[in-house]
This record gives C-alpha cells, structure tokens and sequence, in this order.
C-alpha cells in the first residue's frame, strides 16, 4: 500500500447519507492520504436533505457528493480501492460484488439516521449522532500505522474499529 492516496469506499444500501457523509469526511480528514468515495447498492435520487443541511453546516461543498452505485467501483477501469467499508446493517447481509484489486474491507454498521421516525429536531440529532460516530471511526482509521502493520493486524484493527463503540484514539 505504498500508493498514495488510498483509495476507499463507503457503501450503503442508498448512499444518501451514512456513506455520502463519510466521503465527506475522510476528505477533509486526511487529504492526500485518502480519496474517498461513496456507493450503495440501490442508490437513491438525491442526497437525503437532512445529510446535505448537516454538511452545508459544516461547510462542506454538497455539490460535489451524489448517489451512485456500487456497480461503477466493481469495473476494470475503476479507480484501485484499497479498502471497502460497509455502513449499514442491510449492507453487511447483501451479497457485494467483486471488487478489482481485493481491498481490505471491514463492516462499521451505523444506525440509519434517515430511518428516524420523529420531528424534524430529533430527525437531526439523529444525523448529527452518526456523523459524530463516522467520524470517530474515520479519524482512528486515518491515524493507523498502515505502513507498519501486516495485513492480518491491519484486518483485525478494521474490524474492531466498526464493532468496539469504547475504541479511543489512542487505541490505534
């Protein structure tokens, strides 16, 4: 993995929010280290807009995220993916296609903020809460010795980072 930036991959069922904003996120965390990307496997019309008015807040340029599938990422002449990260808990049951290349992949199951039922506050908070937690999980990702650790190190530190609510940064 001595090519830089590394290439990643969000995926969600619509890649309207969860994988949408972690795009976002991993490219205001570690540019030049990673590009991001998002994907789902029924991708929606639209950005959900309770992610687009999250992210305009934070001043990220909205314009530049859309909904897409994953299809595109699983073509020859797609970008090399060095890793593939499933956001939600449909995701992890779907049946993914190959991707070219074999990219480390780890699941980081979010609940869906675009599946809360309430008014239109709560409705934020709940998008607020899993970019809080998409963005703990990224900024630990993006600080792992990639260099130093072995694959099956760096598998398990993936996993782990998706699955222990209690990881700290520091634990990276």
């Amino acid at each position: 993995m001595a090519r830089a930036p590394l290439n990643v991959l969000f995926v969600c069922t619509g890649n309207s929010a969860r994988s949408i904003m972690a795009e976002a996120i991993i490219g205001r965390i570690a540019p030049g280290k990673f590009k991001g990307y998002s994907a789902g496997s029924d991708p929606r019309e639209e950005i959900n807009p309770f992610a687009a008015r999250l992210l305009k807040s934070l001043n990220f340029d909205v314009t530049q995220f859309k909904p897409k599938s994953w299809e595109q990422f699983a073509k020859v002449d797609s970008p090399p993916l060095d890793f593939v990260f499933t956001l939600c808990d449909d995701a992890v049951n779907e049946p993914c296609p190959h991707w070219p290349g074999q990219p480390m992949s780890a699941h980081w199951g979010l609940p869906d903020p675009a599946a809360f039922v309430g008014e239109d506050v709560q409705k934020a908070l709940a998008f607020a809460d899993a970019y809080r937690m998409l963005n703990n999980r990224i900024s630990i990702f993006s600080n792992l010795p990639l260099a130093s650790l072995e694959r099956v190190a760096l598998q398990h530190r993936l996993d782990a980072i998706g699955t222990d609510p209690g990881m700290k940064d520091d634990a990276a």
